[in-house]
């Protein structure tokens, strides 16, 4: 019975002697550092070139420090389970391999199904993001790109538009993630070094047109709510009547909840725990220091963007370089665009990196073909996946309208978050003879929090979004119930072991 059961569950045991089979073995390179640096990676990237002011302008004013401040109490919620996870099951997958030893098969399969969706629509969207910082910053030298072959502004499918910028990247990357981990984080390596001197040197020089006048009121007055309706509207509108506050307190707290996905795409450190020198010691550290890190940024681009325009005058679309045309300093913009183009290079990548362990994780377990998992002898890295998610991910980039999918990006990161901080007590309750190197603190009063601040953002997700999340999870339910469920490694062994149990 426990052969066919979609809750059956995988050991800890099992997952981590699935890591030496040699046709799925990933090579064990990856220190503190590379994590924290990994990490950097992808949570640092349009989010601090246009989120910042964007939400201080229509939602926050400068109280939009508090906003980032709240979000990233929340993340650091679920960056602990996290840890907590990572440093005790040291197996590629993130959430996917947490949940099939706590919560069941049938759980774990949506939440690596979700985080495909996160992950690849993630580096569909930022890559559609890097072709316009692109597109600009070749301009700001004096170079046009051709505007048929570039990033459109429509709303609507062009399948005889292809947005070339954004597809080179993606098979580039593809390319290099092919090639080996090492190899990809040392170009990441780069490119986030890169990419901090310019957010630093932003801080700094902005400092100089910093006037405190612009400060008052730090928090403005409550203004009227965002206005919605239809499928946009926010489903706990739809289903409460609530709408999302501007100003005042409560709009710095329906700030935090969009400042929230600035920081998505640090539990993408979790994938790569199969990767990792010692993963015990270096996954906790790489998760929560590049968090920290981040926030830190973020607070501080904050206070600059809004000490130097007035919050109401800030531009939503391209604060911080109008912030330094508007005092003068026009050719920063240059830099500006050359920052986002190296920053939201290392966020594509990673994303990449990420689906492609989820998959893989997915694949070696039988869920999905196993041949289509194996990796190269060579590079060590799962090439014909590598190649699957590229091609994929370059389709979308090429030919979706920019501003399609972003939200869907939100809620499978969300639901992944919610069921791992929930698999911690679980985890907990159920084998407490494992050995936890990190531990999170409060427990099972923290993970339950995480849980509920989770959903709460969910709920302010428009309709629209929790639609397509549907459609997707019913076609992830065909693929487990036709294939995953009959050809799970764990079901196989479940019932070849009633069977002799029966002889």
């Amino acid at each position: 019975m426990g052969g066919m059961s979609v809750f059956r569950t995988k050991t800890i045991e099992q997952s981590l002697a699935d890591t030496d089979e040699p046709e799925y073995q990933l090579k064990r390179r990856l220190t503190a550092i590379d994590l924290t640096v990994f990490g950097i990676g992808v949570v640092i990237g349009a989010g601090i070139f246009t989120l910042t002011g964007k939400v201080a302008a229509e939602y926050a004013g400068p109280g939009v420090v508090f906003s980032f401040v709240l979000a990233a109490i929340c993340c650091a919620l679920a960056a602990l389970c996290y840890a907590e996870f990572a440093s005790t099951v040291p197996v590629a997958g993130s959430a996917y391999t947490f949940s099939y030893a706590t919560l069941g098969e049938l759980i774990a399969w949506i939440i690596g199904w979700d985080l495909i969706l996160e992950l690849m629509l993630g580096a569909a969207v930022v890559a559609q993001g890097w072709s316009q910082y692109f597109v600009t910053f070749l301009d700001e030298i004096g170079i046009t790109w051709p505007a048929g072959i570039g990033p459109s502004s429509s709303t609507s499918f062009e399948w005889d538009h292809v947005n070339v910028p954004a597809l080179l990247l993606v098979v580039g990357l593809t390319t290099l993630v092919a090639l080996g981990i090492k190899e990809s984080l040392r170009v990441n390596l780069v490119l986030v070094a890169v990419k901090l001197f310019i957010v630093l040197f932003v801080i700094v020089a902005g400092l100089f047109y910093v006037s405190g006048a612009n400060y008052d009121p730090f928090i403005p007055p409550a203004a009227d709510p965002v206005d919605s309706s239809g499928l946009a509207q926010p489903l706990i509108q739809w289903a409460f009547g609530l709408q999302p506050q501007t100003f005042g307190i409560l709009g710095v707290i329906s700030a935090a909840s969009v400042v929230f996905f600035a920081y998505i795409g640090f539990d993408v450190v979790a994938t790569t725990a199969e990767e990792a020198e010692n993963p015990q010691r270096d996954l906790p550290k790489g998760i929560l220091a590049s968090l920290a890190i981040c926030t830190v940024l973020y607070m501080a681009v904050a206070l600059v963007i809004t000490g130097m325009v007035p919050y109401d005058q800030i531009d939503p679309d391209a604060a911080l370089a109008t912030a330094f045309r508007d005092v003068g300093q026009s050719g920063f913009a240059t830099l500006i665009a050359a920052g986002a183009v190296a920053g939201l290079t290392t966020v594509v990548m990673t994303l990449l990196i990420g689906a492609i362990r989820v998959l893989f994780a997915m694949s070696r377990d039988g869920l999905l073909p196993p041949g289509f998992g194996r990796t190269n002898p060579r590079t060590g890295t799962p090439v014909r996946i590598t190649v699957t998610i590229g091609a994929l991910v370059a389709v979308v980039a090429a030919y979706t309208p920019i501003g399609k999918l972003e939200e869907m990006v939100n809620i499978g990161t969300l639901t992944a978050f919610a069921l791992v901080s929930i698999a911690i007590p679980v985890l907990r309750r159920t084998r407490a003879d494992l050995d936890r190197p990190f531990r999170v603190p409060l427990s099972p009063v923290l993970p339950i929090l995480s849980a509920l601040i989770c959903l709460y953002l969910m709920v302010n997700l428009s309709l629209e979004t929790w639609l397509r999340f549907l459609v997707w999870m019913v076609l992830g339910f065909l693929v487990y119930f036709v294939y995953g469920r009959s050809h799970s490694r764990v079901g196989a062994a479940a019932r070849a072991e009633a069977a002799r149990t029966t002889v």
